[in-house]
């Protein structure tokens, strides 16, 4: 084979890379728009208020005969529907390792989400039940999606390239949650002008993030494409992967073997425990917010609305600033350097005086540098630690402290507000989780940790 050969088959490689890279862009694009309007803005504020019409003369309601204070609901919802995803994703990330297919599941996944988010139009009145149940569904089927949407990055880009590549991806989503909001903002604020109350105004800036979702979908699972793997052609026992049984069937079978492999790499294990820890006080962060400025201090849903949208146009300067700053000083030094600023700012959030909104955005600018980037290069970090062959696997256990073990969070919170009453002491309990989580990140040590698990060791780690 000529040089010339050589040379054109590698430049249609990164052609090729490149095309599937601005497609998976595209899926933090699509499903962001849930993540920030849905999860973050309308939903908590509209379901608690939901909840607190159907409650009793005590501030209660009672779900399947269980007393819940209505202000607690939505907090519970969200932990109840990452339990659901934690019984899930290990059974699509083993059959997606096994058969190497993983667009027919992103595909699904996807599009239940979607189809969950958009039937929230249908939430009014007092139907808190169906607000639940549809969150629990929606949220479940996104952690599901980012799952499978994650494991595509070890596949997409090269050791060198995964903080820089991970970190756009969040920009893509971050710019995306932005462009929403002003439109959900434009309608919320002016429902009169268009014709509609204030409740269905809500009820359409939820649904429509569940046609973006579905829209947007359709772009990553044109350009990403299966690979099949060693470990998918031969299947975890050396037997043929087309005879080595149904995904389904044998997915907990499965998922004990890959806590079985996953024990032969402690310092992968170590790395996700510090991000289960200071992931889960992100991640309450990001679900509570809306709550604790409406409800403790008194902000309207405008504010909010104008807060989150500053939280998402600087979280896109702020993953990418943090990408650049992370090729300098490292994904671990920098990560650190964010867990530092997450506990100052939780802090100050403590001590904001209520009816106050200049402090608000302060505050969410504090939140918006960070975000991003925290999150992006925690994804990329996690990447090298994965062994060849088991991204799935193993970002399913990824996702589980991303999204399905962050049921700790909300449940602190809700269980916090529940025991004193007070959002205030419900939102500096979380400041635990991001001293912690430093503290336990600090002691891993990376380098050690990428080699143990098979890969190359970037210049810069």
């Amino acid at each position: 084979m000529g040089t010339g050969t050589v040379r054109t088959d590698a430049a249609d490689e990164a052609a090729g890379r490149r095309r599937e890279q601005r497609g998976w862009y595209f899926y933090d694009w699509a499903c962001s728009v849930y993540s920030t309007s849905v999860l973050t803005v309308f939903l908590g504020p509209y379901l608690t208020s939901v909840a607190e019409a159907a409650a009793d003369s005590e501030g209660f309601v009672h779900p399947l005969g269980v007393p819940v204070r209505a202000g607690s609901f939505f907090a519970y919802s969200v932990s109840l529907s990452v339990i659901v995803a934690v019984l899930v994703m290990p059974l699509v990330g083993a059959a997606a390792d096994r058969t190497g297919r993983k667009k027919p599941l992103l595909a699904t996944a996807a599009y239940v989400g979607a189809t969950a988010t958009t039937a929230m139009f249908f939430l009014g009145g007092d139907r808190y039940l169906l607000g639940g149940v549809l969150l629990i569904v929606a949220n479940a089927a996104q952690s599901v999606a980012m799952m499978l949407y994650n494991s595509y990055l070890p596949q997409i880009a090269p050791p060198e390239d995964r903080d820089a590549v991970s970190s756009r991806g969040w920009a893509f989503g971050y710019a995306s949650g932005s462009l929403m909001l002003i439109v959900n903002l434009t309608l919320y604020l002016a429902h009169d002008s268009f014709g509609v109350s204030e409740s269905t105004a809500v009820r359409i800036c939820l649904a429509s993030a569940g046609l973006w979702w579905g829209a947007f979908a359709v772009i990553p699972l044109r350009r990403l494409r299966d690979r099949r793997s060693a470990y998918a052609a031969t299947g975890t026992d050396g037997t043929s992967g087309e005879g080595a049984g149904a995904p389904t069937s044998s997915g907990f079978r499965q998922l004990a073997a890959t806590l079985r492999d996953m024990r032969r790499h402690p310092l992968t294990l170590a790395f996700l425990l510090a991000y289960l820890i200071y992931n889960d006080g992100i991640q309450t962060v990001i679900s509570q917010a809306s709550i604790y400025g409406s409800k403790e201090l008194g902000l309207g849903q405008s504010t909010l609305i104008g807060a989150v949208l500053l939280v998402q146009v600087l979280a896109v300067a702020g993953a990418l600033a943090m990408g650049r700053l992370a090729r300098v000083y490292g994904a671990k030094r920098t990560i650190l350097g964010s867990l530092v600023a997450w506990t100052l700012t939780l802090t100050a959030g403590y001590f904001l005086p209520a009816g106050a909104p200049v402090w608000f955005f302060v505050l969410a600018a504090g939140i918006g540098l960070v975000l991003g980037g925290s999150q992006a290069l925690s994804r990329s970090l996690f990447s090298h630690l994965v062994p060849p062959g088991k991204e799935a696997e193993y970002f399913s256990a990824y996702e589980m402290s991303d999204r399905g073990m962050s049921w700790l969070g909300p449940l602190l919170f809700g269980l916090t507000y529940q025991l004193t009453g007070s959002y205030r002491d419900a939102i500096i309990s979380l400041v635990a989780f991001f001293v912690i989580g430093f503290a336990l990140l600090a002691r891993v040590p990376v380098r050690r940790a990428i080699s143990d698990a098979g890969n190359r060791v970037p210049t810069t780690i």
